[in-house]
């Protein structure tokens, strides 16, 4: 018990003496370290008779615990010590003019918004805008999906609490009620794009509870599957800043078309970095197909008049391929790093004629 002491008198006076926080770090480790005084005692408990180790056991844990504070309250007093010696020293130049601050950036969804418009623009099309939060009409029954369809369950869609069933409202699931609002309230020939937040129950890398769609549609007569090739080629060819690109349509189906497809481009991995329009590798992107006459019946247009062609794709998912970015969750989080590095400065816009626009 006297050595205890003894040691414990010792120990106090070497963490009192300690005048920097280095030499009260190598203090610490030489005596609470793996191979430490303390930690030595300690493990000499286990070769002891039991009424040994209850005499010792409670005094050598005490003499831990000491210690412990002892180095606790010691460096607290270093460090305010090291502060206060910092703050004597050092001086603020109130004279000095104030850093540059840094320009604000465009976020990726604005500037791959504004690259669609403005190419788009330059095919022709307006741009078309609606509510996010639908009725069933437009969300689903106008655009052929039957009441039966998975995209109408509750696990997929966001529905807001109405007391009757029939009049509960949904967050929009995709851009297409756009399109039929506009088939309803406009005469053919229509030529739009619908960009625009939509909203499904889904969350990981790949997929947000909020995204953002583009959609196209065109309605006239003798509209037929060429032009949606063309259409489509210009866009991609533009968007990616590509002289030539490899296309294909596999066929696929939506209930809002007919026939459906989905549209690949070429591409192929150089190292990390995902070269688009070349390659023997395919991507796929959008869906596209011919507007489903029974959709341009349900908004008033004779379909035996009147034909045209839709397609859609995530602008979030644009702006990944296009930018190189792996997460889509990134996209919402605020993360002012995140924003320097992505973002873009104003103008910075391609055309049909390749490039940015400045």
């Amino acid at each position: 018990m006297e050595q205890i002491s003894d040691l414990q008198k010792n120990l106090l006076n070497d963490v009192e003496s300690a005048d920097t926080l280095e030499a009260l770090e190598a203090l610490r480790i030489s005596v609470l370290g793996k191979k430490g005084q303390i930690t030595g005692l300690l493990k000499t408990l286990g070769s002891m008779t039991p009424e040994q180790r209850k005499e010792s056991g409670p005094l050598l844990n005490q003499l831990k615990n000491r210690i412990i504070d002892a180095v606790t309250v010691k460096k607290d007093t270093l460090e305010k010590a090291g502060l206060d010696a910092r703050l004597k020293k050092e001086r603020v130049d109130a004279t000095l003019p104030v850093r540059p601050q840094t320009q604000g950036t465009i976020h990726p969804v604005s500037q791959v918004m504004d690259e669609l418009a403005e190419i788009f623009a330059d095919l022709g099309f307006a741009i078309a805008e609606g509510p996010d939060i639908e009725n069933n009409f437009h969300n689903f029954t106008a655009l052929n999906i039957p009441e039966e369809h998975p995209a109408r369950q509750m696990h997929d869609t966001f529905y807001l609490a109405e007391k009757e069933e029939s009049a509960r409202k949904v967050l929009r699931t995709h851009t297409s009620p756009v399109q039929i609002r506009t088939m309803i309230n406009q005469k053919p020939p229509i030529r739009i794009v619908a960009p625009g937040r939509t909203y499904r129950s889904d969350s990981d890398a790949t997929h947000t509870p909020m995204f953002h769609q583009v959609e196209g549609l065109v309605l006239d007569r003798d509209i037929h599957m060429g032009h949606l090739k063309g259409c489509l080629e210009a866009f991609v060819t533009a968007f990616f800043e590509i002289d030539h690109v490899k296309m294909r349509f596999r066929p696929s189906y939506f209930p809002f078309t007919e026939p459906s497809a989905e549209l690949d481009i070429g591409c192929h991995f150089d190292g990390d970095t995902l070269r688009i329009g070349e390659g023997d590798d395919w991507l796929e992107i959008l869906g596209c197909g011919m507007v489903h006459p029974k959709v341009i019946a349900n908004c008033g247009i004779d379909p035996d008049e009147y034909q045209g062609f839709a397609f859609g794709c995530g602008i979030d998912r644009l702006a990944m391929l296009k930018y190189g970015m792996t997460d889509l969750r990134a996209f919402f989080e605020s993360d002012l790093r995140w924003l320097r590095h992505y973002g873009f400065a104003a103008l910075d816009i391609p055309t049909l004629a390749g490039g940015l626009s400045r």
